[in-house]
């Protein structure tokens, strides 16, 4: 895997690197619960704390502690609307955290890709002459 910078219109993070906003997205998408907020969130548009607290398996005072989790890592966004707040899903950290896995992937894909010929190669230098799989040299 390399690390290689991302194009500026992807930076985003304290440090101004997209590796620090992926690592922000990846830490708060390792909770659970987390997701479902943020698919439960993603499925309505907008909603409370409160509102989520309904369909979670926590307290409100936990769906909150949770949604602070994922605004520092730029998923979501919230807006006070009278006494309460009304967060929505920012989705251009999971574009970038998305594009990096594809990155990811493919450096993985090519290796894969080099040891299985490396392999094949090895196997058909050991292949005995007219053998399956094997070269055979009387033309």
């Amino acid at each position: 895997m390399t690390e290689e910078p991302i194009a500026a219109t992807e930076r985003s993070g304290a440090d101004g690197t997209a590796e620090a906003a992926v690592s922000a997205v990846l830490s708060a998408l390792a909770d659970p619960t987390r997701r479902r907020i943020l698919d439960a969130l993603a499925a309505r548009g907008r909603a409370t704390a409160t509102v989520l607290a309904g369909e979670m398996p926590v307290s409100r005072q936990a769906v909150v502690k949770h949604l602070a989790v994922l605004a520092a890592a730029g998923l979501v966004s919230g807006r006070r609307e009278g006494r309460e707040t009304l967060y929505t899903v920012l989705p251009a950290p999971l574009g970038v955290t998305a594009r990096w896995m594809e990155r990811v992937a493919s450096d993985w894909d090519s290796r894969l890709a080099a040891v299985k010929r490396l392999a094949e190669a090895e196997r058909e230098r050991d292949s005995p002459a007219g053998a399956p799989g094997g070269r055979d040299d009387r033309g």
